[in-house]
Order: C-alpha cells, then sequence, then structure tokens
C-alpha cells in the first residue's frame, strides 16, 4: 500500500485531516516519542491529543502489514502460475488481513487431506464432471471409469468419494462463502455454554446452562467462560439457529441445480471443514475483542491510579499488616525518606496490644506523624481498628487511610527494591513502598511491573505481552503529563521520561551522585548516551524546581525559551518575575493571537507557554480530589440500607465499580446504579481514585458482600 493512500484511508477512518495524519507519521519516522509530538509539535499536527497519535500510529501499522501481507500473498501464488488478473485485484482491494488470507487460502500448502489424496488418484476430472452434470445418474454412470486399484481407487464408491472431497475442500476454501458464512454466524450465532460435571459446585455455576448471542456477548464474560473451558469446568460452543439457508447457499455455489451427490458435498463441506474453521476464527475474534477490552479497561484505571493527587508535606507512618508474622511499620519523612523501620504485633495470635501502642505513640510524638497509610491486605481491618481506637486518644489530628498494597510484595522483592534498601527485610520494604504511595503514587508505582498493581478485570486472562506493551505506554503517558524532577527521581521513573532508556537514567542518576544536584537543564547534555535526540526528546519533561533558570521549572521546552524571553520584554517584564502577581495579571491579558504573530510563533505553543508562566511548577494532579481520610472505623454491621457514605473508587470494570467504604472488602456500585440516566460504560461516570457519594442497597454479611448505588435510594 503507498504511503498517500495509507494516509488517507486513516485519515477517513479517524476522521482527521490528511496533512494532520501525514504531519504526525512524519514525525514519528523521525524518531521522536508520542509525547514529545503531543506536547510540543502541535503546529504540525494541528493540536492532535496523545490518543489520537498513537491511533495513528497503530493503524498506520496495520496497514503497511497489510500492504507487505498483500504483496507477499501475490508473489507466492504468482509462483505457482496461478495468479489471474482477477485474482490479483481482488488482493490489491482487501483492506483487511482476513480477507488477503481467505482469497490466498486455496493456494496455501497445505498438510495432506482427503482431498489432496484424491487429486493425487487422478480423480479431480470426476470431481470437475459431478459439479458440471446435470443428475446424479449422469455422475453415477461416469465413475467406474475412474476405478484404479494401483492407485488406491478400488470401486466406483471410493471414486465418488474421493471427488466429493474435493469439492468439499474447493468449497471451503472459497473466500466469498467463507465472508458470508463467518457473517451470518457472527450476526446470528449463539455461544453455548454447558458444566461438564452439573453436579460440581464451581465459581462457573451461572453458566453451567447458558446461550448467549455471539455479536452481543460482554467481554468480561468471553473470558470468564474462556476461563471455565480452560479449567476443564466448561463446554464451549457455537450453534446457529437455521443451517437450512446456508446450506441452501452452498448447494446454489456449486450448481443451480445441485443433484443429490452435490447436497451431500454441501452437507459435508459445511459440517466437516467450513463449520468448525469458521467457529475457531470467531472465538478467536471474540477472545482478542474481549481482551483488548480487558486490557482498555485496566490502562484506564492504572492512568487514573498512576495520577491519583499526591499527598506532600506529610510525615507518614506506613503499616504492612499480617497476623502471626506482626504488622510491619516504616516511618518516612515529607520528602520519602525512611527513617525508622521495625514491627509490632496488634492483631492475633499474639495480640500485643498495649506494647504496639507504646511503640505507635512513640513515633507519633517522635517524628510528629500526620497521617498513617495501612495496607489494605491481610489483617488491614483488624489493624484499622487499633489505629482508630489509638488515634482517638491522641493530643493533635492525625489521621489514617487504607492504601491499596496491590504490587507491594512484587515490588518489595524486587532488584529495585534490594538497591534501595539493602540492609530491609520483604516486609519492611513493603510497609515503606505503602507510606510512600500515599506522599506520591507516581514516584512510587512505576518501580512495580504495571500488570501488578490490581485494578483491572481477568488480566491474567489477556496476552501478557500485549497488556505489558499497553500498560507501559499508559505509565509513559502518565509520567510524561506529570513532568518528573529530575534531581529527586528514582531510575524506575526516568526511564519512563520521553527518550530515556533505563542505562541512561542510570547515568543520570550516576552523574548526580557524583557531581551534585542539577542546576540547569543545559548540564544534561554532558550525562553519558545522552545524545541530541534524546535531550530534544526528554529536556521538557524533567524538570529542576530550585534550579538556576526559573524556566527550567516549567513544561516549557528550551528551543521556546528565546520566545519566552522576546513575550517578557513585550509585556515588560524579567525572569524573575515568574511567579509573581504582577505579571500573571500580564500574562491573563495577553491576545494569543495577536502576540503569536508578533513573536513569529505558533498560537498552540504560545498558548503553553502562558499556561506555564501562570502556574509555574503546577503538578496537575493536585487539580484533582484528595482522598478520604478517616478517623474512625466501620464494621459491616454498622451499615443499614439507605445509609449514605463517601467513598473512594478502588477499581472500574465493565459491569461497575468497586468502591472503598471502609470495610474489609470493596462495596459494588452495579452499572445500572450509576445514575438515572443509560450509562453505556462505567468508565463514563467515574474513575480509579475518584471520591463519589455512595448509598448502601443491601449487605449480605454471610458473604461480607455491599451492594451500593450513586443514585440516592
Amino acid at each position: 500500500m503507498e504511503a498517500n493512500e495509507r494516509i488517507q484511508k486513516i485519515a477517513a477512518e479517524l476522521e482527521l485531516r490528511p496533512g494532520q495524519v501525514q504531519a504526525s507519521v512524519e514525525l514519528m519516522e523521525e524518531g521522536n516519542t508520542i509525547p514529545f509530538i503531543a506536547r510540543y509539535r502541535k503546529e504540525r499536527t494541528q493540536e492532535l491529543d496523545e490518543e489520537q497519535l498513537r491511533a495513528i500510529e497503530e493503524r498506520n501499522h496495520y496497514l503497511m502489514q497489510l500492504g507487505q501481507r498483500r504483496e507477499e500473498v501475490i508473489r507466492l501464488i504468482d509462483e505457482q502460475g496461478k495468479l489471474s488478473d482477477e485474482l490479483r485485484a481482488k488482493i490489491e482491494a482487501a483492506d483487511k488481513l482476513q480477507t488477503v488470507e481467505d482469497l490466498y487460502r486455496p493456494f496455501r500448502p497445505k498438510r495432506k487431506t482427503r482431498a489432496s489424496v484424491a487429486r493425487e488418484r487422478g480423480l479431480e476430472p470426476l470431481a470437475e464432471a459431478m459439479r458440471a452434470a446435470e443428475s446424479e445418474e449422469e455422475v453415477t454412470a461416469l465413475a467406474p471409469s475412474y476405478v484404479d486399484e494401483e492407485k488406491g481407487v478400488d470401486s466406483p464408491e471410493a471414486a465418488l468419494a474421493g471427488a466429493m472431497d474435493i469439492l468439499a475442500e474447493e468449497l471451503a476454501d472459497d473466500a466469498d462463502i467463507r465472508k458470508w458464512v463467518r457473517e451470518r454466524m457472527w450476526n446470528r450465532g449463539v455461544l453455548v455454554s454447558e458444566a461438564k460435571n452439573p453436579d460440581e459446585r464451581s465459581v462457573y455455576e451461572m453458566y453451567y446452562d447458558r446461550r448467549e448471542s455471539v455479536r452481543k456477548m460482554p467481554s468480561h464474560r468471553i473470558l470468564a467462560v474462556n476461563r471455565g473451558e480452560r479449567e476443564d469446568v466448561l463446554k464451549l460452543r457455537i450453534e446457529v439457529e437455521e443451517d437450512g439457508p446456508i446450506l441452501t447457499r452452498l448447494e446454489r455455489t456449486l450448481s443451480r441445480r445441485p443433484h443429490r451427490f452435490l447436497k451431500e458435498v454441501a452437507a459435508d463441506s459445511y459440517k466437516r471443514l467450513i463449520f468448525p474453521s469458521i467457529e475457531r476464527e470467531i472465538r478467536a475474534a471474540l477472545t482478542e475483542a474481549a481482551e483488548e477490552q480487558a486490557i482498555h479497561i485496566f490502562s484506564e484505571n492504572l492512568r487514573k491510579l498512576l495520577l491519583q493527587p499526591p499527598i506532600r508535606g506529610k510525615r507518614v507512618l506506613g503499616l504492612d499488616p499480617a497476623y502471626r508474622t506482626g504488622c510491619k511499620w516504616a516511618v518516612v519523612d515529607d520528602t520519602g525518606k525512611m527513617h525508622e523501620v521495625g514491627v509490632i504485633y496488634p492483631t492475633p495470635p499474639q495480640s500485643r496490644i498495649k506494647d504496639a501502642k507504646q511503640t505507635v505513640i512513640r513515633l507519633l510524638q517522635m517524628y510528629q506523624i500526620d497521617l498513617i497509610a495501612i495496607g489494605n491486605g491481610t489483617a488491614s481491618r483488624e489493624t484499622e481498628s487499633f489505629v482508630a481506637e489509638l488515634i482517638k486518644e491522641w493530643e493533635r489530628p492525625v489521621y489514617y487511610i487504607m492504601v491499596n498494597e496491590a504490587g507491594a510484595s512484587v515490588y518489595s522483592a524486587s532488584k529495585v527494591a534490594k538497591e534501595e534498601f539493602p540492609d530491609l527485610d520483604v516486609a519492611q520494604r513493603s510497609a515503606v513502598s505503602i507510606a510512600r504511595r500515599l506522599q506520591d503514587p507516581l514516584a512510587e508505582l512505576v518501580k512495580i511491573e504495571p500488570k501488578a498493581v490490581g485494578v483491572g478485570q481477568y488480566q491474567h486472562d489477556v496476552s501478557q505481552k500485549r497488556l505489558g506493551e499497553s500498560l507501559s505506554t499508559v505509565v509513559e503517558s502518565a509520567v510524561n503529563h506529570v513532568g518528573v524532577d529530575v534531581n529527586t527521581a528514582s531510575v524506575s521513573l526516568l526511564q519512563y521520561v520521553s527518550g530515556v532508556n533505563a542505562s541512561v537514567a542510570k547515568n543520570i542518576i550516576r552523574r548526580r551522585e557524583e557531581e551534585g544536584r542539577f542546576t540547569e537543564r543545559t548540564q544534561l547534555k554532558k550525562v553519558p548516551r545522552l545524545g541530541a535526540k534524546t535531550y530534544e526528546q526528554c529536556i521538557g519533561f524533567l524538570r529542576i524546581p530550585e534550579g538556576d533558570n526559573s524556566l527550567d521549572r516549567t513544561p516549557i521546552h528550551p528551543e521556546s525559551y528565546p520566545v519566552v524571553e522576546a513575550l517578557l520584554n513585550e509585556l515588560g517584564s524579567q525572569p524573575a518575575a515568574i511567579g509573581m502577581p504582577e505579571l500573571k495579571e500580564k500574562l491573563r491579558a495577553v491576545d494569543i493571537a495577536g502576540m503569536a504573530r508578533r513573536l513569529d510563533c505558533g498560537e498552540p505553543t504560545l498558548r503553553d507557554i502562558v499556561e506555564a508562566l501562570l502556574r509555574p511548577g503546577r503538578d496537575p494532579r493536585e487539580e484533582l480530589p484528595a482522598p478520604v481520610l478517616r478517623s474512625d472505623v466501620l464494621q459491616l454491621e454498622d451499615l443499614r440500607e439507605g445509609m449514605e457514605l463517601k467513598g473512594t473508587v478502588r477499581n472500574v470494570v465493565d459491569f461497575g465499580a468497586f468502591v472503598d467504604i471502609g470495610l474489609k472488602n470493596d462495596g459494588l456500585v452495579h452499572i445500572s446504579k450509576m445514575s438515572q440516566r443509560f450509562v453505556q460504560h462505567p468508565m463514563d461516570v467515574v474513575g480509579v481514585g475518584d471520591v463519589v457519594d455512595v448509598w448502601v442497597l443491601s449487605v449480605d454479611t454471610e458473604r461480607e458482600r455491599v451492594s451500593l448505588s450513586m443514585v440516592p435510594v
């Protein structure tokens, strides 16, 4: 596919201007990252955002693959001497890889089949005659002449069977037939799930006898029944309720007036070859679509989780609860530095509550603790009760918050954690991580493999390679959206910055350790392996809050510093005035269009510059609602139907959202209870980290489950 054809097609599909697509593809081919293009090349793309740029990248990659495969298939068929002008035209016009594969199917080298054996026995002429014959008697009369015991055809019946096998395979390889059957099965098919052992209890009981439209089946149910099948609990199949029209279509494809033999060919081809093959294709397509949806859900949840607002300037006591081994604790100051670690035993079986209380009071007093972060895993609610009782007696206000500890154990045992805290054991590192997650979720969570943070649905059932790629993209996007303090960032954080890899990140840390803090962005040019292209890509996302140049703490790219200087001259100000009320007032009054013309600068760039100068050092996460801090514990027994509570969304899935209201288990708000209006998807209403008002619908004390509503009851 020619480049211009790709550009036009992508533009039409994504409803963009061809010039935008062209510029985006060119910028990507020049080695620019998507965060860099979205932030610093707005004039060239006409302000496309990251989502649009990634869609262009994905479609361009697919269409390039399609073009390469079309060329390859044309070559392979041509080498067989079977490429007609009509077939070439069909292949070149194919706009999907599936269509190309359907057209190539009759020419693809096959393993030994019943049809290939029949061809080797010389029965192809009989097959052609069978298709052209007007009656079964005419075919029956021809069959004896094809008996040849040396070739393995020992009777007229064997000759007829071989000829029918040839026609059945040809019919199954017909691209138009496959497309038609595929569409019919997709639109009218039903996915049937049954229990292999109906008397056996399992988590899949709701699928023991279920029928659901293939076309309408939600992705989370597809992944659920797939897992049930893998675990040998369920049997799955696709049914098409009316196969009569399909058989009629197959018969008419063979002949306008099909005789008995051709009707048998159509039935055999459909049952033995076409249906099983198309069923596999549809099952694979369903699974692929369900996996993409699951990955999308996880990605969106992860982005929200990473962009939760930091709680700055607070001294935190992190607690990692447990029963037998005790509750590990760690004190972290307002810069994230760890000061002391230890263990208390406020929970069974030891229940040394008095000793635990004395230890925590000492820590509250010595370190002037502001917040207590409690991991939400094993023994978390018992630990919460202990903390809630203790802080009631404390002389100054101290609050606690339940922190999602998913992935903390993964981090604690990782190479990164061992390098960071070589003298601590695994559980102590986990307590530090829990405390830091409260102070800066992004900086701490990037140390963990993204798929371990626990905000997805069926993430273990999807392609782990595809999931990893998608989640890494989300982390990269979040890190660059927020920006990174180059003087405090870890290797884990730096390696997600646009253009920076793990090796360059380590070199930045090494340079910082050997020569001290960076005082201006230009010093990064001296970091080994951080060349001109990497510097261009990363430098706008690396910040120096206390640097010599006040612009170095902003997201303004150094390439635009001359524009800033010219703007300040126009406003009669100096760089020293950045952040001052007088300059802010002048900036708010700037006519962007007119000033951009005077400065010979693009309007989008100037708009971003003005925004950055109005709020230098701004963290975009601070505009989001802060987490819910608690001072008292809530028990399941305290809940009553209709009770109003405030909670934090912990996870969003296709069928609803799980909300932390201070209980051991999160409550579920079903999609039908999210709004009085119709909700297409829960993500249209809530995201991870959102603070929401909910009402209790029902309480299942036996299973410790709570149903919630976001609509007043």
